[in-house]
């Protein structure tokens, strides 16, 4: 029984190693202020040295000038092999590239966009396949030719759990403070979807609701629950002796007001004093 080799490691070459100036003159591609301190050598392999130089240049922080020099056995001249400017462990790189259908998110549609779906998306599945759900089944019987492609079962799945775990399922903000008996899966305006979703989903039809027109799950809830009444108490409530406030009365003494009273040029009264 043979013994596995492991790998063993390369040993630094010095003289490899000491080409700093070396590879620092091969990096021709800026100018010489672009290419900061040597950073470090690593063996790559046996007399093969990469250097790694710090970059300055605008907008690559973090990335490392890395030039690879080596020599021939008993040569003590050192060849350049390759310079490249690769990120270092802190470099600033841009987002992964990601296909156009996984870059897109809810609400980037607008009005006048296109949005085609692939033949192969895998949340279809044509019409004349059995869907295994009975309200897409009528639907096909009533109009005599189904539609060309209906959600599949991992469409479905994949809608009700996204629907569940958004801003429309038990885990809201608004479904979490509102009282635990107001679930809409028991309100009057809750409107319950067809098919196999029935049981989980429907439409909110409260206008004053949050929610009203989205799909919510059956244990979402909100304070607009149409069986939460306002009580109203029977006690009855005390009747207060009526209370007059003496200083808002103004005092006014009898003189003044038979002297507003008289008629002009006359000393007797208009009227009697007092006259109903």
């Amino acid at each position: 029984m043979t013994r596995p080799v492991s790998a063993r490691a390369a040993r630094l070459d010095q003289v490899c190693a000491a080409a700093v100036e070396v590879a620092r003159d091969a990096i021709t591609e800026v100018e010489p202020s672009d290419v900061g301190d040597h950073l470090q050598a690593v063996a790559e392999a046996d007399r093969l040295v990469t250097h790694y130089f710090e970059c300055r240049l605008s907008g690559y922080r973090g990335w490392r000038w890395a030039v690879t020099v080596t020599r021939v056995p008993r040569s003590r001249n050192v060849t350049l092999c390759e310079t490249v400017l690769l990120p270092g462990p802190d470099a600033l790189l841009a987002p992964g590239w990601l296909p156009w259908q996984e870059r897109l998110k809810p609400g980037d549609l607008g009005p006048g966009d296109l949005l085609p779906t692939s033949p192969d998306d895998e949340r279809l599945a044509p019409g004349y396949v059995l869907s295994d759900d009975p309200a897409v089944e009528e639907t096909a019987w009533e109009l005599g030719l189904g539609r060309p492609r209906v959600l599949s079962r991992e469409g479905r799945a994949e809608a009700a759990q996204r629907w569940y775990d958004g801003d429309h399922g038990p885990a809201a903000s608004i479904s979490m403070a509102a009282p635990a008996a107001a679930r809409c899966g028991t309100c009057g305006f809750y409107l319950p979807l067809a098919g196999s979703l029935r049981q989980s989903f429907g439409a909110c039809g409260n206008f004053y609701a949050p929610d009203d027109g989205r799909v919510v799950s059956a244990d979402h809830g909100c304070g607009a629950h149409s069986e939460t009444l306002i009580e109203t108490s029977d006690t009855p409530v005390d009747e207060l002796p009526t209370v007059y406030d003496d200083s808002a009365v103004e005092a006014v003494s009898v003189s003044e007001a038979v002297s507003a009273n008289r008629a002009p040029g006359s000393a007797e009264p208009a009227e009697p004093y007092g006259h109903p």
